[in-house]
């Protein structure tokens, strides 16, 4: 917080500096038409961002609540702003803030899930959005169906009235409705997921038919789960973002978030009484088909972005700017993209994988995105099934060699052992991250030991790729090179024999 400045709220609202732009309507006509799960950066300056404009162009009182799933963090700073906070776009040509006035409260599922629930089975709300990241879907990645026995969802079959999950919630909502005898929301899932909303229709299906096949029954003939695909960098907010957002507003907000200029919301055009702002107004597409949108996402940004992000990490690179800025770890990547990803991509109508590929490089190259390759590479054991092993598996069905795939998943490998090339501790965060590295201590030292052992992760790597000896051996050798080489010469070493 910046001290000598009078704190961000509908009161000071009036105070913030010429330049600034605030909300351009009148907040009090706002109602909660949808309730968020998940209140990260990530919601704040996308679909929030979205909703703010939609409401500046037309009149509409289409209000979001947002519900933190773990801890109170987001509402202790939110809620004495009166839900406002202020949106960073920085770019080479410098940085402006807008002031956020989309997001009506803010709640916090731990301390009083009965109440949560009330406020989704509200009839006025029409959407339940959510962005909980892979981990926050009780998949079980080896078959792509819930994980009944998650220790989360155990609970929320034991105790349905005070769910923890975001899946538990959704059911419990969408029970008091049918039993209420109301019409179901629109569920709109905005994780990188393949396929998002077919799959948290299956997850929800799924924990129903755990507790009542006739719920099951109604929630998949009643209730409608659009797939989307979304897109905009947004790094972790820092101690200087706060302190750019008090210079900037003249006015002191705990809780500012930063992206980029760029953004795309490509929205499958199914809701429930097509009930939903207008967002395309604003920028949104709303298609009859998502897939070939999210798979180009998934394989080309997604993809990439984690390569980069454990081959820089251990290169030495704090940022992807800092990643892509190397000229090793450039080529690297315009190699994926060109060599691997790009020939088993099928393209949208009207969109160039080549093209595509530039602006995305250009996007990695922002210097003023400071987006830490350490913040990217968490929860990596959740992220490569969609990212990089499918890609890899598309490439194996057609016989094609995988080197950079291969080096990628390699430095995953080498990551999750949790010390990088100069000995320092690594502060691996992921799910199974105390499981992966009993794995590889049990493994011990031998490449070849430790590569076989991860492989025998189910969960992570299938049935089918450890039975590959194809991709068990490139992995091999590019998990050996990476250590005996380094990430930055293992890199070089496929440019310059022309792999």
């Amino acid at each position: 917080m910046v001290a000598d400045r009078p704190l961000l709220s509908p009161a000071t609202l009036a105070l913030a500096k010429a330049g600034t732009q605030r909300p351009a309507y009148d907040r009090s006509r706002l109602r909660t038409g949808i309730v968020h799960l998940g209140l990260g950066a990530f919601v704040r300056a996308h679909q929030a961002l979205y909703t703010e404009e939609l409401l500046a162009a037309e009149p509409s009182d289409w209000g979001m609540t947002g519900v933190s799933l773990q801890r109170p963090d987001q509402r202790d700073r939110l809620m004495p702003q009166g839900g406002l906070y202020t949106a960073l776009q920085k770019d080479r040509s410098g940085v402006s803030a807008r002031i956020v006035g989309s997001l009506r409260s803010v709640m916090v599922a731990p301390e009083d899930p009965v109440t949560v629930v009330e406020a989704m089975a509200d009839p006025r709300v029409r959407i339940v959005s959510l962005t909980v990241t892979e981990k926050g879907y009780c998949i079980d990645p080896a078959t792509g169906r819930l994980q009944h026995h998650h220790p989360d969802i155990h609970h929320d079959l034991e105790h349905p009235g005070e769910p923890r999950t975001a899946v538990g919630l959704i059911l419990a909502a969408l029970e008091r409705r049918r039993d209420e005898g109301m019409a179901p929301f629109t569920v709109l899932c905005c994780d990188n997921l393949p396929s998002n909303g077919r799959l948290l229709a299956s997850l929800v299906s799924d924990f129903a038919a755990l507790r009542d096949c006739g719920l099951a029954t109604w929630v998949e003939t009643h209730a409608s789960f659009p797939s989307t695909m979304v897109d905009r960098i947004v790094p972790a907010t820092t101690a200087d973002d706060v302190a750019e957002a008090a210079r900037l507003t003249g006015l002191a907000d705990g809780a500012p978030v930063v992206h980029e200029p760029f953004r795309q919301w490509v929205i499958e055009d199914r809701f429930i009484e097509n009930a939903r702002p207008r967002w395309e107004r604003v920028g949104a597409e709303l298609v009859g088909d998502v897939a070939p949108y999210e798979h180009m996402k998934l394989r080309l940004l997604n993809g990439a972005h984690s390569a980069l992000a454990y081959l820089g990490y251990l290169a030495g690179h704090e940022t992807i700017a800092d990643t892509v800025k190397d000229p090793v770890l450039h080529e690297f990547v315009r190699g994926l993209w060109r060599e691997e990803i790009i020939p088993v991509v099928p393209a949208p109508l009207g969109a160039d994988l080549s093209n595509y590929a530039g602006m995305l490089l250009e996007r990695f190259s922002n210097p003023a995105i400071r987006h830490r390759t350490w913040q990217i590479a968490m929860d990596g054991s959740q992220k490569l099934p969609q990212r990089l092993l499918a890609t890899a598996r598309e490439r194996l069905s057609r016989d094609l060699q995988l080197p950079r795939i291969a080096l990628a998943v390699a430095a995953w490998l080498r990551y999750v052992g949790g010390l990088d090339e100069s000995g320092r501790e690594i502060d691996v965060r992921d799910p199974l991250a105390s499981h992966l590295r009993a794995v590889l201590d049990k493994a011990g030292n031998a490449p070849q030991d430790r590569v076989r052992a991860v492989l025998e992760i189910e969960a992570i790597f299938g049935s089918d790729l450890p039975r590959d000896a194809r991709f068990v051996d490139t992995l091999t050798t590019a998990y050996t090179q990476l250590l005996t080489r380094g990430a930055r010469n293992a890199a070089a070493e496929l440019s310059s024999a022309g792999i």
